[in-house]
């Protein structure tokens, strides 16, 4: 059986996880989890993170609908990261774009590659 205290969380016992599409492999975003938000999202098969500005928990989509089902959870080879695989509903952004990664830096410039989904 898995036991979340065998990762290797920072000093304020936090660890990153990366949320990827399962079906599409594109990166999502990342956020944090503590051995808690960690046991959580496996029992619950729903994410759960842990805000680091509102030192709470947060199941992602509870307010926004944009929920993150679980559908295989990964651990790094140094054991200090996860690889969340998810199937997203709607978009994973706060900023309402499908994901957190859409500003590239090309030839020293910012460009925003993909707009807000619209709704």
């Amino acid at each position: 059986m898995f036991d979340p205290q065998t990762l290797r969380f920072d000093a304020s016992g936090l660890i990153p996880a990366i949320a990827q599409d399962a079906a599409s492999g594109e990166v999502l975003m990342l956020a944090w989890m503590n051995a808690e938000a960690v046991a959580r999202t496996l029992e619950s098969g729903r994410v759960t993170y842990w805000s680091r500005s509102r030192q709470a928990f947060w199941v992602k989509g509870e307010s926004s609908g944009h929920v993150q089902k679980l559908v295989e959870m990964r651990v790094d080879c140094d054991r200090d990261c996860l690889l969340v695989q998810v199937e997203q509903t709607g978009p994973a952004c706060h900023t309402n774009r499908q994901s957190c990664f859409y500003t590239a830096l090309r030839g020293g410039d910012e460009v925003e590659i993909m707009a807000p989904v619209a709704g």
